[in-house]
């Protein structure tokens, strides 16, 4: 029995009355245990980390080419979001309704650039307007060759520049730049018709 009374009486007197070096050692164990917490916080983030990537990988490993799709979905919504103020609700989806062949697309290429014609004109008051419309068309001209060098390289860096896109691409620039010789044509023949 005595035994168990000075058990009681060290259990009670640790608990009850701290000596110096017992705070010593709680202010100790307090400073390890938020060290460990902190770690242990830091190591739950690398795990949470590490598990999320294991499972983007997953369904990237299973979905085969659906990544690709997710990023084109992502981009037409951040674009449709963009364009929304001017174009409306699924500017995207409702500019896909136009014609894509190369005809279409050549012709809205041409009539774009060329709508920008006047504004050019105008700033170069008392010039030949031939070579208003020469300089014009040169410029015109160097933006579309940077533009399809460009689309070339994206669909040849997406492996998809081959057999009908690759030739729809190049019949669409062989149209641009019929249209901007016949646009360069109606302008030269008006001024050489109001010289006259």
């Amino acid at each position: 029995m005595r035994k168990d009374a000075e058990k009681e009486f060290i259990v009670i007197n640790s608990v009850s009355s701290p000596t110096p070096s017992s705070s010593v050692s709680t202010t100790k164990d307090t400073k390890e245990a938020d060290k460990k917490t902190a770690v242990s916080e830091a190591s739950i983030r690398a795990q949470t980390n590490q598990q999320i990537l294991q499972a983007s990988l997953q369904v990237s490993i299973s979905s085969g080419d659906k990544p690709m799709q997710l990023l084109f979905r992502s981009a037409i919504d951040k674009i449709n979001e963009v364009l929304q103020p001017e174009f409306g609700e699924d500017a995207i989806k409702n500019a896909m309704g136009q014609d894509n062949s190369p005809e279409g697309t050549a012709g809205r290429i041409v009539a774009l650039s060329t709508g920008f014609y006047e504004a050019f004109a105008k700033q170069r008051p008392g010039q030949d307007p031939e070579k208003i419309a020469e300089e014009f068309t040169k410029v015109i001209r160097g933006g579309v060759e940077q533009g399809f060098k460009e689309a070339r390289e994206i669909l040849k860096s997406l492996q998809v520049l081959d057999g009908s896109i690759a030739s729809n691409v190049d019949k669409t620039y062989d149209l641009v730049q019929k249209g901007l010789d016949d646009f360069l044509a109606s302008k030269t023949k008006k001024s050489t018709e109001a010289g006259q």
